[in-house]
């Protein structure tokens, strides 16, 4: 049935179509229209505008979709649509897509767009008056992985892989891997790789070592070591602080006045001759906290940093503990915004990869809007809730004006 103005509006003389007109909110504000079209243009994924669901569409329901994780489809579309009976310059009827059909879209459109729109507005928010986010001249970084369940099709299976049991059983789903840097201060994360289970965390690693800077100081946990990973994280520059396996050998070549010493490490091939070592400062200390247990083998970190006036062992052993602010970012990810045990919707390898980066974008968003409310108020951002951020960006797609992305 054609669209009939209540009394007093006047119709419009335009063919465009609702689909058109969508409001997102926090969304259209985080990632521009002219920024969407950019990233759809550069993967060759432009579509006519008079499709009932053209890329730019699309882009922005897997966005919302990832943002009402656990919504169907087409309640999704309702979602982003809602209060939309009359929009100025639309005329015409416009119906919810069907599953099918936004499935077909998905499809069409791929991961390459989202990958490259995260690829453009995923940087460091964190300025120079921004709580927690510095020591001394370093911009504190974290890198670290997480894996995301995901349906158990035959194409997610086969291209994923799934994990064994400690029996070497089935495990109910396929999972897909991501490693993830996150900058400490403001938890947003700003590169990402992802790939099958089988591909480990330190090769996915060396995809995000590249957006590292001379500014930054990286933390990590054990899982990444080795003395390649090491000169690869370094390569551009950045100042490396990196739990080590307490199993390793760190001969003491130099004993400095703040307790920590000069050691090298080698490769694993290397270990006895050492013919190409890599100098680095190691700090040992042990938590001396009454409601753990007894710790009889000492934390043992390494770092780039050899000058020990220019950062004392007593402050970076502190500081390492800022390294959790990466899980506290992938908890966010994972169990609010996603939600907890929520296995992701998407039945191929390339719809799962468009999904993942779709809720990466989501984050970033999300952090940024709460980066900009911590500055305004003077807050550190560690003060705001994530759980009442992801809730407004919510109520803003649904109750923001009609805006033509």
């Amino acid at each position: 049935m054609p669209w009939m103005p209540r009394p007093g509006q006047i119709k419009p003389e335009t063919d465009e179509r609702l689909s058109d007109r969508i409001a997102v909110g926090l969304l259209t504000r985080s990632f521009p229209p002219e920024l969407v079209d950019r990233a759809v243009a550069e993967c060759g994924r432009e579509g006519q505008r008079n499709r009932l669901l053209p890329p730019r569409v699309v882009v922005y329901f897997v966005l919302a979709m990832c943002l009402f994780s656990g919504q169907g489809y087409e309640e999704v579309a309702r979602l982003l649509t809602h209060g939309l009976a009359w929009a100025q310059r639309w005329s015409g009827s416009w119906q919810v897509p069907t599953t099918a059909a936004i499935s077909r879209a998905r499809a069409k459109l791929g991961p390459e767009p989202l990958k490259v729109l995260f690829g453009q507005v995923a940087k460091p928010l964190a300025t120079e008056s921004t709580q927690g986010a510095w020591y001394g001249r370093w911009r504190l970084v974290a890198i670290d992985g997480t894996v995301f369940d995901v349906p158990d099709s035959q194409e997610n299976a086969a291209y994923f892989g799934r994990p064994k049991t400690h029996r070497t059983a089935r495990c109910a789903f396929p999972q897909v891997r991501v490693v993830a840097l996150a900058e400490c201060g403001t938890h947003a994360i700003t590169a990402a790789a992802l790939g099958p289970l089988t591909t480990s965390e330190p090769v996915l690693a060396r995809e995000l070592f590249g957006r590292l800077g001379a500014d930054d100081l990286l933390l990590a946990d054990r899982g990444f070591t080795g003395l390649e990973l090491w000169r690869a994280a370094a390569a551009g520059g950045a100042d490396l602080l990196w739990r080590i396996r307490s199993h390793q050998v760190l001969p003491a070549r130099e004993e400095l006045p703040d307790g920590s010493y000069l050691s090298d490490i080698v490769t694993a091939r290397d270990h006895r001759k050492r013919t190409d070592p890599e100098t680095v400062r190691v700090i040992e200390y042990t938590l001396n906290d009454p409601g753990r247990p007894e710790q009889e083998i000492p934390y043992r970190l390494i770092t780039t940093v050899l000058d020990h006036e220019a950062a004392p062992a007593l402050e970076l052993a502190a500081l390492y503990n800022q390294r959790w602010e990466i899980e506290t970012a992938l908890d966010e990810l994972k169990t609010h915004q996603r939600g907890p045990a929520e296995v992701l919707r998407s039945r191929s390898p390339g719809g799962v990869e468009q999904e993942v980066w779709g809720h990466l974008l989501v984050h970033h968003a999300i952090r940024t809007l709460m980066h900009d409310a911590a500055q305004q108020t003077g807050l550190d951002t560690d003060q705001l809730s994530f759980i009442r951020s992801i809730r407004l960006a919510r109520r803003q797609v649904t109750a923001q004006a009609a805006f033509s992305p």
